[in-house]
């Protein structure tokens, strides 16, 4: 701490140390939290880690859901008009898609990535993959079921006005069915993905330096919690509200294109 307020009386203005006592409290302390030693750069490669977890597992999480959906959408319709090893196989399918939605969706995903990590992967130390595989499997099955609702709610009509018009199963889900379903679910899928972004802030269960695990790093180091923390907490917020705004403009250009 000594040198701490050495560099900073050195590197202060004058008018600040001559100014109030509570002005050169508060800029002492974000000084130390922030400019000694460089500390915000532990906040900056926290937020890239950060927002590589999130990108990956996303796409991660998204995949996985719209397959998984699938089988379970297709299973619950088409499974009395199924015969063979067709059947067979999606039967199999779907069963692995409850049990998966199931242990996912029923276990915290602090344990889920602990297990990841300590157990499953414990010969790696690629803590990113780790995180990104973690964070993207829980998301999935959360998407999963967002997406089965979506197509769900979608009226029978249109299925069959799709074979009607000579589409298969196949090209009537992905050219009707599907992106109807992606419509009515988007507020659903990016508040999905705003909880995915917060969620990764448990990662450093792992040791995994994020944005919240350097916030903590640097209150441990200065003493100092609330002004780190705060800055974390802006941040979040900062890209929550971000992601709020593009929803709202991609949900009033989707409804312009019905018109």
């Amino acid at each position: 701490m000594s040198k701490v307020m050495e560099q900073w009386l050195a590197s202060a203005p004058s008018w600040i140390l001559e100014g109030p006592e509570w002005l050169n409290t508060l800029l002492y302390k974000l000084f130390k939290c922030f400019i000694y030693d460089d500390r915000y750069m532990m906040l900056l490669k926290g937020l890239k880690n950060t927002l590589i977890l999130t990108f990956f597992a996303l796409l991660i999480g998204l995949v996985l859901g719209v397959v998984v959906s699938l089988i379970r959408f297709t299973w619950d319709e088409q499974h009395t008009e199924m015969r063979g090893s067709g059947k067979v196989i999606l039967g199999i399918a779907n069963a692995i898609s409850k049990v998966y939605l199931t242990v996912i969706r029923g276990t915290p995903v602090v344990v889920q990535i602990m297990i990841m990590f300590f157990v499953i992967f414990a010969s790696s130390r690629n803590k990113i993959l780790v995180g990104c595989l973690s964070f993207g499997i829980n998301s999935g099955a959360y998407v999963a079921e967002i997406i089965r609702g979506g197509i769900m709610s979608i009226d029978r009509g249109q299925t069959e006005a799709g074979r009607s018009l000579g589409f298969g199963y196949v090209p009537t889900m992905r050219h009707i069915i599907l992106p109807q379903a992606f419509k009515n679910v988007l507020p659903a899928l990016v508040n999905e993905f705003i909880v995915l972004l917060k969620e990764t802030a448990v990662v450093g269960y792992i040791g995994l330096a994020d944005l919240t695990y350097a916030g903590n790093t640097i209150g441990g180091n200065t003493y100092e919690y609330l002004y780190p923390l705060l800055a974390v907490a802006i941040v979040y917020l900062a890209f929550v509200m971000v992601l709020t705004w593009l929803l709202g403009k991609l949900e009033r250009r989707l409804r312009s294109s019905e018109r």
